[in-house]
């Protein structure tokens, strides 16, 4: 391993299993690993028999924190950057600390591995040739902007929804898109009860009026 490295690690999305033997032995050789939340971190380390040094990095701390990482990087301390579930920076932290590594000359390695939007795509049965990724829609400001540049798009779309909000965004795109258009609704892959739900917008609105929206959710949405 070589020094004064950041290495993104991406960490299963529900299946332990998922995890990768090179995910197990960067974590098992770098001096830090940083971490959405430590708890379940340290859960999936311990789960390997691996002890490191964890320190929390989400987006409320990350601006404070990037200084004394610098300072490590530039020590020849190697780090890794977890989050809760999937790969570092796509819809979780993760570019500030990249960018900053980068900008001080330090060297970044993304390693390959598990996120939730690449099962969902090419199981929803959408064309999965040219796809864009939207990853969480703004909850309030510049939304309305947003999804009316999404009924435009030619593209295959993905998303991500929590379960709270997802009947809304479901409604809003079947406004803006027209309630005939092609979705597919994925929750929980890969774990026990993963299922994938495809239909029109007007389907799957009636299917989770009828069944609780729980869990995380990917939303593909077919293009215009």
């Amino acid at each position: 391993m070589s020094p004064g490295v950041l290495y993104l690690v991406p960490t299963p999305i529900g299946n332990r299993g998922d995890i990768t033997r090179r995910a197990l032995e960067v974590l098992a050789e770098v001096d830090l690993v940083l971490c959405e939340d430590t708890r379940r971190s340290g859960q999936l380390l311990r789960d390997y028999a691996l002890h490191k040094p964890l320190q929390s990095h989400h987006k409320f701390n990350e601006h404070q924190s990037i200084g004394r990482l610098m300072g490590m990087l530039g020590e020849g301390k190697s780090i890794a950057l977890v989050s809760d579930a999937g790969t570092p920076g796509i819809s979780d932290p993760g570019f500030l600390v990249v960018r900053a590594a980068l900008a001080a000359g330090h060297a970044v390695e993304a390693l390959p591995g598990p996120t939730a939007l690449i099962p969902a795509l090419v199981q929803s049965g959408i064309p999965c040739d040219r796809f864009c990724f939207e990853g969480f829609l703004p909850v309030k400001k510049g939304r309305q902007t947003r999804l009316l540049e999404l009924a435009q798009e030619t593209r295959t779309m993905v998303l991500y929804e929590s379960p709270h909000r997802l009947l809304k965004t479901l409604a809003q795109l079947a406004q803006t898109c027209g309630e005939e258009r092609q979705a597919s609704v994925s929750r929980e892959l890969s774990k026990k009860f993963s299922e994938t739900v495809r239909g029109s917008l007007a389907s799957l609105q009636t299917h989770f009026q009828k069944q609780e929206p729980r869990g995380e959710f990917v939303i593909v949405l077919a293009g215009r």
